[in-house]
């Protein structure tokens, strides 16, 4: 097993992220990104992320997660996540800032190119930019996209991005993304361009993660969904896919998403991150709770995690 993270037998130090406030009651309150993101950073953590949620639809072809028909209130409001990472980027100085995820390829490859772009040069190159393909077909529609298509497009815009992050001029021709030659140069701090990570869980996303991601992206949630013998498996397959493309699997980074259900005690969530990291070797974690009122709560979240774990 490949994990870079940790080596069995040793303690693993873990790191802990947190998520900005984007979503549900904190995205109301989204004018004091700045401040979270500061306190945040200040407190130790080592990361602070968004996630994507376009819109939920009223009536869903599917739910949350591709699974049933519904979609929690939480996803109903969401901010912009490439403000919110540009606010928290110019709040900080060395917190890492991620994406867990973008459905990247909803956006046009330019304009998500340069996004996020911007956030890595406001940063000084502390972008972590972590993609997935979503499971809402509206979110496809308002884009006028096929989601059923949806894989093929993520492969050929993570081809664009390349073109766009490492080459001036660009131009990149596919049967589902067209960009013209144009000039290109404005380029990221991290050189030859930011890591990529990858989430999701069907063989296709973990094919994709093996044979060209620089991370991956799992999850699970505190106390309904803890299953490190899957991970296990999931990362076997991984490392499969990534020596059938001739890469080194250990060059393919893990961090953790913890979603914690409303009312769950944090020393139960703290024995989960550490259960995980024991098993699994995983030592980046990024914490998540949507259900929280204000950002005062979030922060009270944040030194209490930290406290428990150990953080940065």
């Amino acid at each position: 097993m490949a994990f870079p993270d940790g080596t069995p037998g040793q303690e693993v130090l873990v790191e802990i992220g947190f998520v900005l406030p984007y979503l549900h009651n904190l995205a109301h309150q989204v004018a004091r990104t700045a401040e979270f993101a500061h306190e945040a950073e200040r407190a130790g953590a080592a990361s602070l992320w968004v996630g994507d949620r376009n819109f939920a639809a009223v009536h869903p072809k599917s739910g949350a997660g591709g699974r049933g028909n519904a979609i929690p209130v939480e996803y109903r409001t969401a901010a912009d996540p490439f403000v919110v990472l540009g606010v928290a980027a110019a709040a900080t100085e060395s917190v890492r800032l991620g994406s867990h995820v973008l459905i990247a390829p909803v956006y046009p490859p330019v304009h998500l190119a340069r996004s996020l772009t911007t956030i890595d040069l406001i940063s000084g190159g502390r972008l972590i930019p972590g993609f997935g393909v979503g499971w809402s077909a509206e979110e496809y529609e308002g884009a006028n996209l096929d989601f059923s298509k949806r894989g093929a497009r993520m492969d050929e815009l993570l081809d664009a991005l390349e073109l766009l992050w490492t080459q001036d001029p660009a131009e990149y021709h596919g049967e589902h993304i067209e960009l013209p030659l144009q000039h290109a140069p404005l380029k990221p701090v991290q050189r030859p361009r930011p890591p990529i990570y990858i989430g999701g869980l069907s063989e296709r996303a973990l094919r994709r993660i093996g044979r060209r991601a620089d991370g991956w992206l799992p999850m699970c949630s505190v106390p309904a969904f803890v299953d490190t013998d899957m991970m296990l498996a999931q990362r076997a397959l991984i490392d499969g896919f990534a020596t059938e493309a001739d890469r080194d699997p250990s060059d393919i980074n893990t961090i953790m998403r913890v979603n914690i259900v409303q009312g769950t005690p944090l020393g139960q969530v703290a024995d989960a991150i550490e259960s995980i990291a024991d098993r699994t070797r995983i030592n980046h974690f990024m914490v998540e709770s949507t259900s929280l009122p204000d950002i005062d709560a979030a922060l009270e979240l944040v030194a209490a995690v930290l406290a428990l774990v150990g953080g940065e």
